[in-house]
């Protein structure tokens, strides 16, 4: 999460990134800051804190490719998951079912073995996870054996 990202964007795209996402508290113009994303050629993503509710992004879904769900406050690594945050990946996937759009839903913060069903039957599609990989033991297996876990969650998925 950085202040005034809208300077940030051309770097970044110039860089290689072919995905950029921009907090919503940390944008002035949130709606130009996604334009700009995509005038540089890249996917524009938009984070909301876990304090931050759904509604304020209702004006700017129709541009985004996807919305990233912070599941803990932004900061350090190792937190505990936010269940309260389950709520917003559920009403992300029923926006976008009712409105036709095709924003993909992702989730960062506390996702390990123990809340990785959750998240995918809220509706989550892309999962972000540090501790659960790379905390103890074979980052390879460690990794291994969360995406298996949401393979299998999402094929339960209602």
């Amino acid at each position: 999460m950085i202040e005034n990202p809208d300077q940030y964007i051309p770097d970044f795209a110039e860089s290689g990134a072919d995905w950029i996402s921009v907090h919503q508290e940390a944008c002035r113009h949130l709606n130009r800051a996604l334009h700009l994303i995509k005038q540089h050629g890249c996917r524009a993503g938009v984070v909301i804190n876990p304090a931050t509710p759904v509604g304020t992004l209702c004006e700017v879904l129709d541009i985004v490719d996807y919305v990233l769900v912070m599941s803990v406050n932004p900061g350090f690594g190792a937190q505990k998951f936010i269940p309260s945050t389950l709520h917003k990946m559920r009403k992300l996937a029923e926006i976008r079912a009712e409105r036709g759009y095709s924003y993909r839903i992702e989730v960062d913060g506390g996702v390990a073995l123990e809340t990785v069903a959750e998240v995918v039957h809220a509706g989550a599609e892309i999962l972000v996870a540090g501790n659960a990989v790379f905390g103890k033991g074979d980052p390879k297996v460690n990794a291994e054996t969360l995406l298996e876990a949401a393979r299998s969650a999402s094929l339960q998925r209602v």
